[in-house]
């Protein structure tokens, strides 16, 4: 992660009705100079990034964590790790005080309100391409924040809002989440449609851990598959390069926060033995993810290996194999099912993938029905996208048993209490 990041809240604010959050730095530069100026527009693209994949509130170590917890993928080692053990309980043991629900919540907050000001101030840098580019980004991190909001939340707010909004007595307001993830649609595919061609300004003072095209097309066929546009998901899916790597990446400094939260240690969590399925849904022993996501021998020493395996290990921001069972699943929920297995194969068969992440099986000879074949890809997803936090969208997207059962503790997650303390226009939590 680059060195030149700026702190991102430098203009106080009230984030999205959780007002008693006013960040401030006193050692920052002020707003007016970062907003007008190119170095602190772009240093505010690097503090996107680093806001939501960096340290122990990230959001990637929350959703990481929780997900893996409420769907199974990860099991409590110390109960006396208190909010884990409740996302792992669910049901009513779950409550709005719970510090990962919480930071989901927050820094995805935080990310969408500093997007927006990206977008608001883009025109400030008079070079095209490196406009383009911050606004490209701008529009990827701000639908990722929304969209990452609606996979653990039935209803989210969209629109950014300001102290003196709050003060005035306007509050953020909800939309369900089906609106939420349109909303990052829109976004996105905005930002697709600029095509753009990162400036050489851009990348000296940015970086190109992101591809940035391929990551729009990447995160539009993941949302378009949540909606349920089967043929955006495939066309979306199909223009990403599979050989493109886009990562977040970590130095000494600035860590990769699941392994240095809670992996690096033997008393917070791990992985559990075949990826936590069972029967009909339990992986092949000979499956190269197992080694690859779970340790040498894991059979007698589950440890998880994968993306989190050091303090500098780079955590993709999405994963090939994800484009490829998207389109397997959209050609499945069309009925054409040999085109469906056809997605499929290329997932089990892989042996070069960009990751690593290779199943190096036998093509699929099971039943050539609807029913058969989404049951594989639903099982190829919770082995292939392992601890990308986003099982419980899929568990819930292909009709898995409900909360509370042996594959998912909850359905949606409560709402924080400061958000609701502080904003009147929050829902009812969700019974489970």
């Amino acid at each position: 992660m680059k060195k030149i990041f700026l702190f991102l809240a430098i203009i106080p604010m009230f984030l999205l009705g959780s007002c008693e959050k006013e960040l401030l730095n006193p050692n920052a530069a002020t707003s007016e100079d970062v907003l007008n100026s190119v170095d602190g527009l772009l240093g505010m693209v690097v503090g996107l990034k680093r806001s939501f994949s960096v340290g122990a509130t990230s959001t990637i170590y929350a959703m990481v964590s929780a997900n893996g917890m409420t769907t199974k993928e990860l099991f409590v080692i110390n109960t006396g790790n208190a909010d884990l053990a409740s996302l792992e309980a669910g049901a009513q043991t779950l409550n709005n005080n719970n510090s990962f629900v919480r930071n989901i919540w927050e820094n995805c907050n935080i990310v969408n309100t500093n997007s927006q000001i990206l977008i608001d101030n883009v025109d400030n840098i008079s070079d095209a391409a490196t406009a383009n580019t911050v606004l490209a980004y701008a529009h990827l991190f701000k639908a990722l924040a929304i969209g990452t909001l609606a996979q653990f939340f039935e209803q989210v707010p969209v629109q950014t809002s300001t102290s003196s909004d709050f003060l005035a007595g306007k509050f953020a307001t909800f939309v369900p989440r089906a609106q939420a993830l349109q909303e990052a649609i829109s976004l996105l595919e905005a930002a697709a449609a600029l095509n753009v061609t990162p400036s050489a300004l851009f990348n000296s003072k940015v970086g190109t851990d992101i591809s940035i095209n391929n990551a729009l097309q990447a995160l539009l066929a993941r949302y378009y598959n949540m909606v349920g546009n089967n043929d955006k998901a495939l066309e979306a899916a199909g223009k990403v390069d599979l050989a493109s790597k886009s990562i977040f990446k970590y130095d000494v400094l600035n860590q990769n926060p699941v392994f240095r939260t809670s992996l690096v240690n033997n008393n917070t969590y791990n992985g559990v033995f075949n990826f936590g399925l069972t029967g009909e849904l339990a992986p092949d022993p000979a499956d190269g993810r197992i080694v690859f996501y779970l340790a040498d021998n894991p059979a007698t020493n589950v440890k998880v290996q994968g993306f989190f395996k050091s303090d500098t290990d780079a955590i993709p921001f999405y994963l090939p194999g994800e484009m490829l069972l998207i389109r397997a699943e959209a050609f499945a929920r069309k009925g054409q099912i040999v085109e469906a297995i056809t997605e499929l194969d290329k997932v089990l068969t892989k042996t070069n993938d960009a990751y690593g992440v290779n199943a190096k099986l036998q093509a699929y000879s099971g039943a050539q029905t609807a029913e058969a074949v989404l049951l594989e890809i639903y099982k190829n997803r919770c082995i292939e996208l392992y601890m990308t936090g986003l099982k419980l969208e899929d568990s819930r997207r292909f009709g898995r048993p409900g909360a509370p059962s042996s594959e998912r503790s909850r359905n949606f997650y409560p709402y924080p209490i400061n958000e609701r303390d502080n904003n009147p226009n929050t829902p009812a939590d969700p019974q489970i």
